[in-house]
């Protein structure tokens, strides 16, 4: 929403600095709403009146020691100049204070403001009055709140501000955030203040949790009865956790908190603020040392290394489905022979799969149903029984933003094609934001969490997602000669036991359909497509044939190009199926295609009749399927054990209906009914070894049946050779 005076400010500074490009300062959108490019730009005026010549967006050591060198305290009598004063006001402004009209004077306005923002801040009574302080104005010139926005708690604010009024004095210690939620800032403030009271100097103290922290917190354990400032900082770290516990006093409420968070956390319950239980409060990897009995690895599992893992009290595995790369990591995947092993050791295996997974652009909708397709495939070539649950990873520190906009739509495509296409679960692996909001959206069922990633925003300042199964702590070594191996030390919650036992697993199919190979061939392939088609009677636009009541009709919808692209476009979707149902993707491809082609007017009218309730069906979407048709042809799927889910019924019509209006659940619709129209027709269900005359009967019952359906069957016979050439082409590859 748009303010007048913020709007006031982004001009002070484009008048002001009009040559604000010698500067480094942009001009700024003059659109009424603080953002981080204003607070740069104040950042940058701050430093120009200063007389800083290099200028940096950042409110670094160079300005803040300029600043508390020159002004220690800026008030009606020290601000330098009316420009210097403007900055001041139109920071507050930008913060929602009252900055007194940008007019360069510091003002009863202005004073009462600043006085306000202290007070919000919680340093109200170390920094009295109504000046600003050095980093007072380093709080001013970010995007920080002080106030609770949100559904933020209240007594995490308290929190906040308590913090920032007892250390705000400490050379490197800097204005938090008092909004009310735990944050990276908050989190690292958190370790400042444990190392604060454990007596480190400013220039030591660094807000790391290394050896000198550790060795000084095994020294302060709290219990009932415990008062004052340890007391203080467990309570909050606790708080900071998600545990209902009162701030201040160490009393038997606390204890009964701590112990549900030991429990939880699968730490000894000692109901007492112990090293272990400091450490899992502070730091996502808690205390290092403890001893795992899950672990995870790029190593084979020979017998001598699962003794050496047995004898160390590891009881549960993790194992790579897949290696994208056959050169790096060669033992990465799950070998042969290897699952055996496990099992004779009385071990369990998890497995986690994973490809390229380290950067926001390999996540979206498409690549999750392929990497769930290809999961499934591995699993069971692998012979992981049903029930697995298969861990998926989110191997980078993603950004809320991220996870919103490719990480869940990711999982969403996992969900929905592990759910409908085997009988496996998806579990998350990644830093705790991830697989707490992964989980949360109902995409998960487990999470793995990367938790030695301590630094990951994605980790600092969440808590253990709840459903968490197993905690990734630490690289360590284990067994010696022959037994030795390297892996990730895990805890292990129970909720995942992994599998102890195994099927023999499917052999690798090599005649499966693959991703068809558009530069190469997506150029002749829609050249011999037009010309099939053209041969037939239908040009690359326009062209008439019956409608199913015996019509004559016009189809002018989409040219041949537009359907050949649809379907290029959908050919992951395409490929996915054909894999997982093992039959030729042709067969799905051939019909969609057709049948986008041929749309036509009355198609649309129809569609806008059921929108309008006055029809209760009718053919819709890219593959032109009835929703009464999709309910039988997937329930007799789920009959056979084809797909996973719920039996549909009448009922289901219009549900179905619409969602039949989403090519990735029209698409396997096409590819159920086929397998449906088999069983109609009394022939084999379809596999890659299908014949001509079976895939014609299966085109032609594809439109019904009678003379009709024969001479759909002739057509799209033709355009089944002309896809099959060139996906068997791709396959050759």
């Amino acid at each position: 929403m748009a303010d007048e005076m913020v709007l006031r400010a982004q001009r002070f500074i484009n008048l002001t600095y009009n040559n604000g490009a010698a500067l480094g300062i942009s001009k700024l959108a003059e659109d009424g709403r603080t953002g981080w490019p204003v607070m740069y730009a104040l950042t940058r005026a701050l430093q120009y009146e200063m007389g800083i010549t290099s200028l940096s967006d950042s409110f670094g050591p160079t300005t803040l020691s300029t600043l508390q060198s020159k002004y220690p305290k800026l008030d009606d009598s020290t601000v330098p100049s009316a420009n210097f004063c403007r900055v001041l006001q139109s920071a507050l402004y930008c913060k929602g204070y009252d900055g007194g009209e940008i007019d360069g004077i510091y003002n009863g306005r202005v004073k009462d403001a600043v006085a306000k923002l202290k007070a919000n801040m919680g340093v109200d009574t170390v920094y009295a009055g109504s000046s600003l302080e050095p980093k007072v104005v380093k709080g001013l010139l970010n995007m920080d709140a002080y106030v609770t926005v949100g559904n933020g708690s209240e007594e995490i604010r308290s929190i906040q501000q308590w913090l920032n009024r007892r250390y705000v004095g400490r050379r490197d210690f800097y204005l938090i955030p008092c909004d009310g939620h735990h944050s990276r800032d908050v989190a690292k403030s958190m370790l400042f203040a444990i190392q604060y009271e454990l007596g480190m100097a400013d220039g030591t103290a660094n807000g790391v949790f290394g050896p000198g922290t550790q060795s000084g917190l095994r020294n302060h354990t709290v219990a009932v009865g415990t008062t004052g400032t340890w007391a203080s900082l467990f309570t909050a770290a606790m708080i900071l956790n998600k545990r209902n516990v009162p701030f201040g006093n160490f009393t038997g409420d606390v204890k009964t908190g701590v112990e549900s968070f030991q429990s939880f956390a699968k730490l000894p319950v000692t109901g007492v603020g112990d090293f272990q239980t400091w450490a899992s409060l502070l730091v996502s990897y808690g205390d290092q040392t403890r001893k795992g009995t899950a672990c995870d690895g790029v190593t084979r599992i020979t017998p001598a290394r699962a003794q050496a893992l047995k004898d160390a009290g590891y009881k549960y595995i993790g194992r790579y489905l897949s290696n994208p790369s056959s050169t790096s990591l060669p033992e990465k995947q799950i070998q042969p022979g290897e699952l055996a092993t496990i099992k004779q050791y009385g071990l369990r295996c998890f497995p986690i799969y994973q490809t390229w997974s380290r950067s926001a652009d390999y996540f979206s909708y498409p690549q999750g149903c392929v990497d769930a397709t290809n999961a499934i495939e591995w699993a069971q070539i692998h012979g992981f029984k049903p029930g697995t649950i298969i861990y998926f990873a989110v191997d980078y520190d993603a950004q809320d933003g991220e996870i919103t906009e490719y990480v869940l739509k990711h999982f969403r495509g996992i969900y929905r094609t592990v759910g409908e296409n085997s009988a496996y679960g998806v579990g998350v692996y990644g830093p705790r934001n991830v697989c707490q909001r992964v989980s949360d959206a109902g995409y998960a069922s487990a999470g793995f969490v990367s938790d030695m990633s301590s630094g990951f925003s994605g980790n600092l300042g969440y808590p253990l997602p709840t459903n968490w199964a197993f905690d990734q702590i630490a690289t360590i070594k284990v067994g010696s000669g022959d037994g030795a191996i390297e892996i990730d030390n895990n805890i292990a919650s129970g909720r995942d036991t992994g599998q102890g036992d195994f099927d023999p697993g499917v052999p690798v199919d090599s005649d499966l359909d693959v991703d068809f190979d558009k530069a190469t061939y997506r150029a002749a392939a829609l050249k011999d497509v037009q010309a099939y088609l053209t041969s037939i009677g239908v040009p690359e636009t326009g062209g008439e044939g019956w409608t199913a009541d015996d019509d004559w009709v016009t189809y002018d919808v989409i040219s041949t190009t537009e359907a050949f692209n649809n379907v290029m476009n959908a050919d992951w979707l395409f490929t996915n199926l054909a894999r997982a149902l093992k039959l030729r993707k042709a067969l799905i491809q051939a019909p969609v295609l057709w049948e986008l082609r041929k749309l036509n007017p009355l198609d649309a009218l129809a569609d806008e009749a059921v929108k309008a309730g006055l029809k209760d069906d009718c053919s819709t979407g890219w593959g032109q399927i009835f929703a009464w048709v999709t309910i039988a042809a997937r329930n007799y799927c789920m009959d056979q054990g084809i797909i996973h889910g719920t039996p549909l019924t009448g009922s289901d019509t219009r549900a179905v209906w619409d969602n039949l209006q989403e090519p990735e659940y029209n698409i396997p619709s096409v590819a159920y009914l086929t397998i449906y129209n088999a069983h109609q027709l009394g022939i084999a269900r379809p596999s890659l070894a299908t014949g001509q005359a079976d895939t014609q009967k299966l085109l032609a019952r594809y439109n019904g049946t009678g003379d009709k359906a024969e001479k759909y069957g002739r057509e799209l016979i033709g355009l089944y050779n002309v896809l099959e050439n060139y996906n068997k082409l791709s396959r050759a590859q």
